[in-house]
């Protein structure tokens, strides 16, 4: 994936919806179906696609830091109660 510094002109719909330019639904392997973050930026609205490779990416990210361990714990004792 190479982010292209070019740019792309769209328009919104009168539900807020727009269509990405079918380039960069190549490029970002958007498909139909996929959801993204939407984040308020000091610069505009930021669009991140939450694709495959994106969740793939992501594995063993949490491996080391104890969310297992803790998760296991909370169970136990919301059982207890």
């Amino acid at each position: 994936m190479i982010a292209t510094q070019k740019t792309e002109l769209v328009n919104f719909g009168t539900k807020g919806q727009v269509v990405i330019p079918r380039r960069l639904r190549r490029e970002f392997e958007i498909e139909e179906g996929t959801k993204a973050t939407v984040h308020a930026t000091p610069e505009g609205i930021l669009l991140k696609p939450i694709t495959r490779a994106y969740i793939r990416s992501l594995r063993g990210s949490l491996k080391g830091t104890g969310v297992m361990k803790a998760m296991m714990e909370d169970r136990k004792r919301e059982r207890e109660l």
